[in-house]
């Protein structure tokens, strides 16, 4: 109900906080919790329910429960600035380059931040890279944990940054015709989030919203494969079962032995990968391309299932050696980061450096969940020499031919002209 004003009025959240901290709590729902959440994005929580919420999701592990972090990444989600499906679909089937079993759509790599490693920007570099064969669709923000974050990279670029505040939900599809990457700055799709931000400050613990920010991405219903870091070994299982119950069926959650939100270059990556199978007990026609299928048995089988596997992935799955933390941690600010970035982009790092190998395991990862390296034959473009690495490693991954891939990326240019584009259309747009 809004006020006099037009402002909405602010709703207690008291019975529901009763029941989480009395001896009800286990008959919260997700539902319930997540619709109270939702509370923030309209700025209807006083700061003390707000932080009281916040502070017993975190106490009670309730941030940790799957449907939870599901269900609350969908209230953020509607909360977004709306961008338009049905635009973003039709550009997908005009834009995407099918390739394997990768359809042509949007694809993410992410990180929930929050590892204390101060590592250089690798999911923001791999996705760059990768865009140079896949339609990337980066959701990112400023640095909350760590010196540089992907949104301080990207506009500490010179001599021209990409202007990524232009980068809107009106403006997307604008930036799709021109380019295959796109920047997605998160205060600028999710305006709600700054009345908790200063709630967020004073607890000093980080809450579920840092949880939530990989599933938030405002073109979630249009993303078809993603690779996300999770800081917390224990976190990568719930994670993946959170992606599944969100609708994912291509994607990766990542955990580096060291509690590192990347696929790491030193040592052992814990992984859980969600692949889609076909479904035995489907009853439907078995031609997948009828997409005109439909049924009113709201029971019925569905045509595939989704199903996380976790193995484990090493530097050598990718035909490199291990590289300690300490020689891909330089701690440094944007404008030195954004100077390393473009040296690797033009492709002037030494081939054995180990910021661009964990740069390109990185990148060969979102390649290989993907599909694009299940082809059995490779016509990328200038440069390519069509020699498919066949060999299958840990979870069935073509890890190796997602490597020479990203390698491609790099020597024929189209990675480093990918951002310029980027930088180009954006520096082109008006403000949204």
């Amino acid at each position: 109900m809004a006020s006099e004003n037009g402002t909405l009025q602010t709703v207690s959240i008291a019975p529901l906080l009763k029941s989480l901290t009395g001896s009800s709590s286990s008959h919260v729902t997700s539902e319930e919790i997540a619709s109270a959440l939702a509370f923030v994005f309209d700025n209807r929580l006083s700061a003390v329910q707000c932080a009281s919420l916040l502070t017993i999701l975190h106490i009670l592990k309730l941030d940790r429960k799957a449907e939870v972090i599901a269900k609350c990444a969908s209230r953020m989600r509607d909360a977004a600035a709306q961008v338009d499906h049905r635009g973003l679909r039709e550009m997908v089937r005009r834009r995407g380059r099918k390739e394997g079993s990768y359809r042509g759509g949007l694809c993410d790599i992410v990180g929930t931040g929050g590892d204390g490693h101060s590592t250089f920007n690798i999911s923001t570099t791999a996705s760059i890279m990768a865009s140079s064969l896949l339609l990337l669709s980066k959701h990112g923000n400023r640095a909350s944990s760590s010196a540089s974050g992907s949104a301080d990279l990207l506009q500490s670029i010179g001599p021209k940054a990409p202007m990524i505040e232009a980068v809107t939900a009106s403006t997307l599809l604008q930036v799709y015709e021109k380019s295959n990457y796109a920047f997605l700055f998160a205060p600028k799709f999710h305006p709600g989030m700054r009345h908790v931000a200063s709630i967020r400050k004073d607890l000093g613990f980080r809450t579920i919203f840092n949880i939530l920010g990989p599933l938030a991405n405002p073109v979630e219903g249009a993303i078809e494969a993603r690779v996300v870091g999770v800081a917390q070994r224990d976190l990568g299982p719930v994670f993946a079962e959170a992606l599944r119950i969100s609708g994912a069926k291509k994607a990766m959650v990542v955990c580096g032995a060291e509690n590192l939100d990347e696929i790491s270059c030193a040592g052992k990556t814990f992984c859980w990968r969600l692949t889609e199978r076909p479904n035995p007990a489907f009853r439907g026609p078995k031609n997948e391309e009828d997409e005109d299928y439909t049924t009113s048995d709201d029971e019925a089988p569905p045509r595939t299932l989704v199903e996380i596997e976790d193995f484990q992935l090493e530097p050598a799955d990718f035909g490199f050696p291990n590289h300690p933390l300490s020689e891909v941690s330089p701690g440094k600010l944007p404008k030195e980061n954004a100077e390393l970035l473009v040296r690797l982009l033009e492709n002037r790092l030494p081939y054995d450096d180990p910021v661009l190998h964990f740069v390109l395991i990185n990148t060969a990862a979102l390649f290989v969940v993907s599909g694009v390296c299940d082809a059995d034959s490779s016509n990328m473009g200038h440069g390519d020499t069509g020699n498919v690495i066949t060999e299958r490693g840990p979870g069935g991954g073509r890890w190796k031919e997602g490597i020479r891939r990203a390698r491609w990326a790099l020597e024929s240019g189209e990675a480093f002209k990918s951002l310029d584009g980027f930088i180009q259309v954006t520096n082109g747009l008006e403000h949204g």
